[in-house]
């Protein structure tokens, strides 16, 4: 009934301001579960048979990318639409507003967003709390870490640490975000040599804490679609030589070519919907291509249909995510997805 009914709603959501509108579907989905009228409005989601992958169990291949839920507050409402596995933050170890509004911007004819909102979270140890508050989703709940805007990239091996050490605990997986274009500076921690050395203090706090906690926390790595067929191939032996667990391809693009056309087009920020999908697929295509299936791949970037998420998993993928897809369509598109 809720995936019928959306267009409405999208109506309603879409005459708001798009922050306005970002929070207030996301109390209304908090309030509906915390009442019971989600779980029965809400269809359940087709069964799929479970993948297996970085030692965890995805009760299928279609996840939420971080940027939607980045408190980690919402994760039992959207696991009821169908995700199987919730990607929250991105987290930063202390709390942060973000960028100046306006800074989310909806380019409707391209079923496009962009957004500059500048990892605006309450901070590793409001998520981790958060996190431990979830009660009924069942699959796997992933953290998406960045460091604090006036943190250094010469200190910013230190803010990875810090959350990685919170989140271990309580997180399925963790991703270190690296190629965000909304802080400035952090995606030059994306050159071979600085993420060579960030990858190695990572894999070694990640030795002490799977001793210290009695279970392996994969370590996944997050990267743009802008980079170089160099770029990739340069970072693709970094991450198997340093033993990466995984990868997400890709983050939003800077390129405006596809949506020039919009009056929005050069606001500042990334990004996302369909204009990154074939962007996005040469950089997933060009890591799963030099990785031979050694590391698993999260294909997210420009998804808006079945046969996307198809062309993804086609190209390399194991897994995929959406974002800007289900803003545009809804929990109907996590049905279709559902049984990849």
């Amino acid at each position: 009934m809720i995936a019928a009914t959306y267009p409405l709603v999208r109506k309603l959501l879409f005459s708001l301001d798009a922050e306005v509108a970002h929070h207030t579907s996301l109390a209304a989905l908090r309030l509906s579960e915390k009442t019971g009228i989600l779980q029965r409005l809400a269809t359940p989601a087709p069964t799929a048979s479970p993948v297996k992958l970085m030692g965890l169990t995805f009760p299928n291949r279609i996840g939420l990318a971080a940027g939607l839920d980045k408190e980690g507050n919402t994760i039992d409402a959207l696991g009821q639409l169908g995700f199987g596995f919730i990607e929250i933050g991105t987290i930063t170890p202390r709390p942060q507003d973000g960028n100046p509004k306006p800074r989310l911007f909806r380019l409707i004819p391209h079923e496009a967003i962009i957004n500059r909102m500048g990892f605006n979270n309450p901070g590793i140890d409001a998520g981790v709390a958060n996190v431990r508050a979830s009660r009924t989703f069942n699959g796997p709940i992933g953290f998406n870490i960045g460091k604090n805007k006036d943190t250094s990239n010469e200190n910013a091996a230190d803010d990875y640490l810090i959350c990685l050490e919170k989140a271990y605990p309580v997180a399925d997986y963790i991703v270190v975000n690296l190629s965000s274009p909304n802080t400035p500076g952090l995606r030059d921690l994306q050159a071979a040599d600085s993420s060579a050395r960030l990858l190695e203090l990572l894999k070694s706090s990640q030795e002490k804490l799977t001793a210290e906690h009695g279970r392996h926390v994969p370590i996944l790595f997050k990267v743009a679609p802008d980079l170089t067929e160099s770029q990739v191939a340069e970072l693709a032996k970094v991450f198997l030589d340093g033993g990466l667990d995984g990868l997400i391809a890709t983050n939003t693009t800077l390129d405006r070519e596809k949506v020039a056309s919009h009056p929005w087009a050069n606001e500042a920020g990334g990004l996302s919907g369909k204009p990154v999908f074939d962007k996005s697929n040469r950089t997933l295509a060009g890591f799963a291509s030099a990785f031979s299936k050694q590391i698993p791949i999260i294909g997210v970037g420009g998804i808006s249909s079945r046969a996307d998420a198809e062309e993804k998993l086609k190209l390399g993928a194991d897994l995929v995510q959406i974002y800007t897809s289900f803003i545009y369509q809804g929990p109907r598109l996590v049905r279709e997805l559902a049984t990849l």
